[in-house]
């Protein structure tokens, strides 16, 4: 009988452990991103001291017009964080065909560990984005897929174990921006100390290898192994490989589908890295009864809110299917980017206290940034678990490759939008950002209703 912890493999405690230490490595470097840029590596003669700095900028002068500090880091900030998403597309094409799952998490784990260290040299910045973006594109497909691979077709426990596999994710992520933000990133007046920040993000890669070695035997075998068993078994029986046929290219067209849509919750959404970082640190009374917060403490507030809030969701997501009124997969992301809109909405009113000279209080980003939380647990885990489920299994990691080419497209629209919040009005911006989310939520409700019935059918 398999071995099992709380109704689940053991294999998805290592997993869970890989991604938790992956994602507090990424977190953490991304906590101090923007104010390092900000705040001292595009400052004075800083820049000359970083590989690839003139021809960087020039590049994005020429696209972008003349750029100063901040819209110069919002729009790298948007490059490095979209790449870190495209790279995955073809991660897991060379899983699938080449060097399988289990490998491609290795040569993951060791390449972004090498990139966190190579950040803790201010010339060395590009080359260590570099790394990291190629290191992402190995782990992050792969991790995701073996998830799905530890259970048969059609157990009821894989979105289940999707949710828990996304706590994982933001355990990590909570402690990142407490740990790397504040080793990294000091009270202004303050030595800073930003290789620490770095070099604790590196430390993260490499507890993420040895978890994943210490429980490599528990995971599933690779899906080019298990599609090389069933070709041999096929041909042991005299059939011929079944061909990719027309429901697996119907079930591919409409993933295509949403994986566009989303991609517009992720511009949103990512601009706590960016002008939700600046406002904190520029724009917010960050005095609490609690103590006084960092401006980095702020981007702990949305996996804080994943870890507190995914029960409750779970919870009435299991009370609407008992009483038969659980949505479907696509028309949850439809609800995810309706409370982007919602939370950015709210923005609007201290936005425009900013915009006339005034301090607001903490507790509103706290308040919008827990309604924008909900919505990521409406679209994120849900867009995993559906491509888990739906996507034909001989290009299962490709497809999944595929659902974070929406993380890629958005993460680069945050950049983009991003470095236009020094030339518009804040509420302006908060107000732009709510229009996304609505028409997004609109689009895939419609989307839903269409290409819905596709997926549910091949899941």
């Amino acid at each position: 009988m398999t071995r099992t912890i709380f109704g689940h493999p053991v294999g998805l405690a290592f997993l869970f452990g890989t991604e938790m230490w992956e994602r507090f490595s990424y977190y953490g470097m991304r906590a101090i991103l923007t104010f390092y840029m900000v705040d001292f590596l595009f400052l004075g003669s800083t820049p000359t001291q970083v590989v690839g700095y003139g021809a960087v900028k020039a590049g994005l002068e020429a696209v972008y017009g003349k750029l100063g500090p901040q819209p110069l880091a919002a729009l790298i900030y948007g490059f490095y964080t979209a790449l870190v998403y495209l790279t995955p597309l073809a991660g897991g094409a060379i899983a699938d065909n080449l060097i399988g799952q289990r490998w491609a998490v290795i040569i993951g784990t060791i390449v972004m560990a090498a990139g966190e260290f190579l950040l803790m040299s201010p010339a060395m910045f590009f080359v260590g984005l570099v790394v990291l973006i190629i290191g992402t594109g190995f782990i992050k497909p792969n991790l995701s897929t073996q998830v799905g691979g530890l259970y048969a077709p059609g157990d009821s426990r894989i979105d289940r174990a999707y949710s828990i596999f996304y706590l994982g994710l933001n355990i990590g992520a909570f402690i990142a921006p407490l740990v790397c933000g504040r080793l990294g990133h000091s009270a202004p007046g303050q030595p800073q100390h930003w290789y620490l920040g770095f070099g604790a993000a590196g430390v993260g890669m490499v507890l993420a290898l040895i978890t994943y070695l210490v429980g490599i035997s528990r995971l599933p075998p690779d899906v080019r192994q298990r599609r090389e068993s069933a070709a041999h078994l096929a041909a042991d029986a005299g059939r011929a490989p079944a061909a990719f046929g027309k429901r697996e290219w119907q079930a591919v067209g409409a993933l295509l589908l949403v994986a566009f849509f989303n991609l517009f919750f992720w511009a949103g959404y990512e601009q706590q890295g960016i002008t939700i970082a600046l406002l904190a640190q520029n724009g917010t009374n960050l005095h609490t009864v609690f103590g006084t917060l960092h401006p980095e403490d702020i981007q702990a507030f949305n996996p804080f809110f994943i870890l507190t809030l995914t029960p409750l969701v779970i919870g009435f997501w299991s009370w609407q299917a008992r009483t038969g009124r659980e949505p479907a997969p696509v028309i949850k992301m439809s609800i995810g980017c309706a409370l982007l809109a919602a939370g950015n909405a709210l923005m609007l009113i201290p936005a425009r206290a900013v915009d006339h000279g005034g301090v607001i209080s903490v507790w509103w980003l706290f308040l919008s940034i827990m309604i924008v939380t909900v919505g990521e647990l409406y679209l994120s885990p849900v867009g995993l678990s559906l491509f888990s489920r739906a996507a034909p299994a001989r290009v299962a990691s490709l497809m999944m490759g595929v659902n974070f080419l929406s993380n890629f497209a958005g993460n680069y629209m945050a950049g983009y939008l991003g470095h236009f919040w020094e030339r518009m009005p804040h509420a302006e911006f908060f107000g732009m950002i709510a229009g996304i989310g609505a028409a997004a939520s609109v689009a895939i409700f419609v989307l839903g209703r269409t290409v819905g019935p596709v997926l549910d059918d091949h899941a």
